[in-house]
């Protein structure tokens, strides 16, 4: 394990995605300018370990001792590396030349900039915006995220039409580039999210202490999505929906909390009657309503998180309308029509 402390370590959350990283490692490895590259292994069972102590004998790997999903994965693992920057990246992304230079050089550009994305296009489909992180990620009022480039499930064709650097209020975890120091500055990942939206709920923290997340379309991935857990799955679908409910409650000022959690119980209530009419429907009702449940467990441990946050009104990258009115009422599908 590295003892001195290095500029950026490249970090591969991995859970039996052996197949991923024989596809991916090539190119991650030859694109990313002898940067270091580690792996964290969450208890995979597919022979993932053996595969890269035999072919990749300089990638550090990083065993946990079972699956602690990505938020704790990432914050066991990160303890173990001293490096200026993380760059954390799915194992099921494929990375382009000269990826790193434009992240590197808008994070050195302003001390603020506590994280980026690159652009995120789809691996089926290279012409299309990727679900996950899209062109820069965004949120509505009540806590709904979407993207520039992915309005629900709805993505856009890139024809270039957001290659510009702009403030966002969350990157992708699919691809995040964060400095270290303003990473553990808020405590890094929260570990009760396990996974999904952890990543918007770390931005939302940093942005909370003034920290700005951008993205920079110069630098492009691929990601194949949807590889560890389906968008069908109905755990995806809990961890979800628990998870932005934890994320509003510890991070919206008193005044919003107290109008929106009210509102978004209702919103809620309609999409899980909405799953009813789905496959397996029936599954992703009742983990909703099993979500909304363990919200109403955890109230007095999410007291004293959103007691260490000093909660802020106005953060650039929120929009001030809701975006299932725009989407469904006004039938807004690009992000460039709200």
């Amino acid at each position: 394990m590295e003892t001195h402390k290095m500029k950026i370590a490249i970090v591969i959350l991995n859970w039996n995605g052996k197949e991923l990283l024989e596809r991916f490692l090539p190119k991650l490895i030859k694109f990313s300018n002898k940067s270091k590259i580690f792996v964290v292994d969450n208890n995979s069972t597919d022979n993932s370990i053996d595969f890269l102590t035999t072919h990749y004998s300089n990638i550090d790997i990083i065993t946990n001792k079972s699956n602690l999903g990505y938020a704790q994965g990432y914050n066991v693992a990160l303890q173990k590396i001293m490096a200026d920057y993380y760059v954390l990246i799915n194992s099921d992304i494929e990375v382009t030349k000269d990826w790193l230079k434009p992240l590197i050089n808008i994070m050195e550009s302003n001390k603020l900039i506590a994280a980026c994305q690159p652009k995120i296009l789809s691996y089926n489909n290279s012409k299309y915006f990727e679900y996950a992180g899209a062109a820069g990620g965004f949120i509505d009022m009540f806590g709904y995220p979407f993207c520039r480039g992915r309005i629900f499930n709805h993505l856009e064709m890139d024809t270039s039409q957001y290659e510009d650097s702009i403030e966002i209020f969350w990157a992708t975890g699919a691809c995040l580039f964060v400095r270290s120091s303003s990473f553990w500055e808020v405590g890094g990942f929260d570990n009760d999210f396990f996974a999904h939206q952890e990543e918007i709920d770390l931005c939302w923290r940093l942005k909370n202490k003034s920290y700005k997340i951008m993205v920079e379309p110069k630098s492009k991935v691929l990601h194949v999505g949807g590889a560890t857990l389906e968008k069908s799955s109905p755990k995806k679908t809990y961890l979800n929906f628990r998870n932005n409910l934890y994320m509003l409650f510890k991070n919206l000022k008193l005044i919003q909390l107290l109008c929106i959690i009210p509102i978004r119980l209702i919103l809620d209530g309609i999409a899980a009657f909405t799953f009813l009419f789905k496959r397996n429907g029936l599954l992703h009702f009742l983990s909703i309503i099993k979500a909304h449940l363990k919200f109403y467990l955890n109230i007095n441990k999410l007291i004293k998180k959103r007691i260490h946050i000093t909660q802020k009104t106005y953060h650039s990258g929120k929009i001030n309308n809701s975006i299932l009115f725009l989407n469904k009422i006004k039938k807004k599908n690009k992000f460039s029509d709200l």
